[in-house]
């Protein structure tokens, strides 16, 4: 772990929650990954983004994030305080921006923190948020947001699991039934870019991670990480919830509850009433199937183990989609 990173997001963070007001709190490490540390401090939390994305497209998600016609399904980045906060060596970014640059091209924003899902209560899973919230975001009017909007980066990740797995992982049954399972794919979905179906603003990412109560405890749910928002289909906002259930990692009940809301919100990605939804999210969630699946292996070839139980119907699925192809 980067020492030095991780004190300056801590530094960061304590700035800001005490340029709002708040106790700024011992800092905790909340996420540790190649792709991102995220830390807090009080009421305040500093993520370094990916060290290899776009900085101008990050900063145009985050505009897009703070946006007023986003605040009821966005949680709104914060501005950064003002030099001479006492953080020690800054990067590039004037006071009120809302990404810093820090020396060496690591982007870093701030944001307030929000209570999470509780990974021990599946049972109050909050589905039902989730659907209306994703509703909520497709329907927004893209052309009044600040542009350009950049596309969304969800279809571009499965590719990229793919290609992951085969540099880390080595030949077995196992990433063959992957592979098999992605040629299955059709050709439009396996491009990096597949071209937007009606092409709304979409999340890029949904899972129940990206979910928090803001203002803490009993806010009102708002959806986070803006890493891959943007324009694109909405159909594959959905996908990771339809691969679940698809896995049996879902039960039917919740898949139904996170669908009724959707639709009863006015989402665009599938047919309202009672129609099928499934020619419109089958073939994003096989293709999310297999990103997860494909990630599952990189972190069970990683740590030296055999896969687990859910990873284990992720491959189940791939073997599945694979035959039917």
């Amino acid at each position: 772990m980067d020492a030095p990173l991780t004190e300056h997001l801590a530094r960061r963070a304590a700035a800001a929650a005490r340029a709002a007001a708040t106790a700024a709190g011992r800092p905790v490490v909340l996420a540790r990954r190649a792709d991102a540390t995220v830390v807090r401090s009080g009421g305040v939390v500093a993520k370094a983004h990916a060290p290899d994305g776009d900085p101008e497209r990050l900063a145009a998600r985050l505009r897009i994030a703070a946006h007023p016609l986003l605040s009821h399904v966005l949680l709104a980045p914060l501005t950064r305080p003002a030099p001479g906060d006492g953080t020690g060596t800054a990067g590039t970014a004037e006071e009120g921006a809302l990404l810093e640059i820090l020396p060496g091209g690591r982007p870093v924003s701030l944001w307030p923190y929000g209570v999470p899902v509780d990974p021990d209560a599946p049972e109050a899973a909050p589905w039902e948020a989730a659907g209306t919230l994703l509703a909520h975001l497709h329907t927004v009017p893209v052309a009044a947001l600040p542009g350009p909007v950049p596309p969304a980066r969800g279809p571009a990740k499965a590719a990229r699991a793919l290609e992951a797995m085969r540099r880390a992982v080595r030949p077995t049954a196992a990433s063959r039934t992957i592979g098999a399972a992605w040629a299955s794919l059709p050709a439009q979905v396996r491009a990096t870019a597949p071209p937007p179906h009606g092409g709304g603003l979409c999340h890029g990412d949904l899972h129940l991670g990206q979910l928090v109560r803001h203002p803490a405890p009993g806010g009102p749910w708002r959806l986070i990480d803006v890493d891959d928002l943007g324009l694109g289909d909405p159909a594959w906002d959905l996908a990771r919830p339809a691969a679940w259930f698809a896995a049996g990692l879902l039960p039917p009940a919740a898949f139904g509850r996170f669908l009724d809301a959707y639709r009863a919100a006015g989402g665009p990605a599938v047919p309202g009433g009672t129609e099928d939804p499934w020619p419109r999210l089958d073939a994003p969630a096989r293709a999310l199937t297999v990103q997860m699946a494909a990630r599952a292996l990189i972190g069970a070839e990683a740590e030296g183990r055999l896969p687990d139980e859910v990873e284990r119907a992720l491959l189940d699925a791939c073997a599945r989609i694979a035959a039917t192809a």
